[in-house]
């Protein structure tokens, strides 16, 4: 019986050797897999992170850019109503008794550009008038021309057109950020 007991215990001894390795390697491969589990963990959660991050920046810029869109179309929308407003009045200026005046100065100016002028074109409501003011070169009608006059030269080869119109193009630029100050104001 003592050979029954000593195998026994030496049996039971390998068995609590075995389970406590086998303990000591299943608590090892836990304690690997949740390492594991947090690293992955703290990777996705960076990940997530920067995600939000560049979705916030995204999302910003995309804000920004909208609003300054809003902006230029407010402002352009602006500038076109001044200028629609500014057109309507230099349409009506042909009915303003200082009229005469502007179209005389508007003769003056593009003769000095064109010396040699031959003609000078006027729209047909300012035939009567540019007649008056140009004596000395024959005055036609041309209705295509409306506040301003254009001086012919070389037999219509060369000429100017100095308009009221024509001088609000040519400044347009130049006038738009003076505008739209006055606008935003």
């Amino acid at each position: 019986m003592a050979l029954d007991k000593l195998l026994e215990n030496e049996a039971q001894s390998e068995i609590e050797r075995i389970r406590a390795e086998a303990k000591g390697r299943a608590d090892k491969i836990v304690a690997d897999a949740q390492e594991r589990a947090q690293t992955l963990l703290e990777s996705r959660t960076r990940a997530l992170e920067s995600q939000r991050q560049a979705g916030l920046v995204r999302a910003k810029s995309a804000a920004d850019l909208e609003m300054n869109a809003a902006q230029l179309s407010a402002s352009e929308s602006g500038l076109t109503q001044v200028y629609g407003l500014v057109n309507e009045y230099l349409g009506g200026i042909t009915t303003a008794p200082e009229y005469r005046d502007i179209l005389a100065r508007l003769v003056v100016e593009a003769r000095q550009a064109v010396p040699n002028a031959e003609a000078v074109e006027v729209n047909p409501a300012d035939l009567g008038l540019g007649r008056i003011l140009v004596q000395d070169i024959p005055v036609r009608e041309n209705a295509n021309i409306t506040g301003g006059v254009r001086v012919i030269a070389q037999g219509g080869k060369s000429g100017i057109t100095n308009t009221l119109a024509g001088r609000l193009e040519r400044v347009k630029a130049d006038l738009a950020p003076q505008i739209n100050r006055l606008l935003a104001e």
